[in-house]
């Protein structure tokens, strides 16, 4: 009698939920090829750069980046090549050349359930330098959009996005970039609320863009070590983490650890755009470390208005949420 139960009811339960899991892939389909079908639209026509190419943006950039290769200062200056994107940008304002297509895409995604969003990667190529007085205008298209994944992040669809840009109407170079749209792991897609808002009281912070060429360093910051790379050939410390060195074009390096200490090299206070992770005004430093290169992070235990170029301060690690840690400076003397 056991057995014949035990058969009956295993039986029904297997058809039952093979059924569900036949749906749930017909369902799959069915999304995928409404996202497919974007693929080759525009995504942003006849987009226009809000400054032509210029010194000071070149300045800040290489200040910031604290590169000082003598092409970028000068009469016959042109543009480092990694600002191809810089120029395309929106800033706080934003741009209104956005088609309706990326707009639906996005929109059919969100309904879905694939709610978050993280930046993996970009590729350049860089077909003519850059050079101050060039106005800047794009176009962008939906290149591809992937069947549906499974990262550690959680389940979702890469988008990747090819922005061409011109100088003067010549074609300069080509932007190709890739966000993961995904339902974050332990939350199915088909129980994610499009409209869902995160719990009151707990935001989360924007998730770091971890791919292939900083992996190690967030590996570091997880085991609370903030890791530097040093170039394999002429042992010049490099930050942030790039796959080859500016100095000799070396691929090879390894890393060494910060001991910790730094100063304020610059700093800003953040008062918008408001978001919900972050409580208004704040400082947000450019840390020379001890090492002699720079990071990017908050300045914690001291008011944001308290905040000095030259103060001395010293790495802790922040834990945000349960799943993301990060470097930050305290100012030192602070309990």
């Amino acid at each position: 009698m056991s057995g014949t139960e035990w058969g009956a009811t295993s039986g029904a339960e297997w058809g039952a939920t093979s059924g569900a899991e036949r749906g749930a892939q017909r369902a799959e389909d069915s999304l995928y090829e409404r996202l497919a079908a974007y693929a080759g639209r525009s995504a942003a026509t006849a987009g226009v750069g809000k400054d032509p190419v210029n010194l000071p943006m070149i300045r800040h950039w290489c200040e910031a980046m604290g590169d000082a290769h003598p092409a970028y200062e000068g009469p016959d200056a042109v543009a480092p090549p990694t600002m191809l994107q810089a120029w395309t940008m929106g800033g706080l304002s934003g741009h209104s050349d956005r088609s309706e297509a990326y707009d639906e895409l996005f929109a059919l995604l969100d309904g879905a359930g694939y709610t978050s969003v993280v930046a993996t990667d970009c590729e350049q190529e860089y077909l003519r330098p850059l050079r101050p007085g060039d106005a800047i205008t794009f176009d962008a298209v939906i290149e591809s959009v992937s069947p549906r994944k499974t990262t550690k992040l959680g389940t979702g669809h890469f988008v990747t996005t090819r922005m061409d840009v011109r100088a003067d109407g010549e074609l300069a170079g080509t932007h190709r970039f890739r966000i993961l749209k995904y339902a974050p792991a332990g939350r199915p897609p088909e129980r994610a609320a499009p409209a869902q808002k995160p719990a009151a009281g707990a935001p989360r912070r924007p998730r770091p863009v971890i791919n292939r060429d900083n992996a190690g360093f967030w590996e570091g910051v997880a085991a609370h070590r903030l890791l530097i790379q040093r170039c394999g050939d002429c042992a010049t410390l490099r930050f942030p983490w790039l796959p080859g060195c500016a100095d000799c074009g070396s691929r090879e390096w390894d890393t060494i650890e910060a001991s910790g200490a730094g100063t304020v090299f610059s700093y800003v206070v953040m008062h918008h755009p408001p978001f919900p992770a972050f409580d208004p005004p704040y400082a947000v430093g450019l840390i020379e470390l001890a090492e002699g290169v720079r990071i990017v992070s908050n300045v914690v235990g001291v008011p944001h208005d308290k905040v000095r170029i030259g103060m001395p301060v010293r790495l802790e690690f922040l834990r945000a949420d349960e799943e993301l840690e990060l470097p930050v400076f305290r100012a030192e003397g602070d309990g």
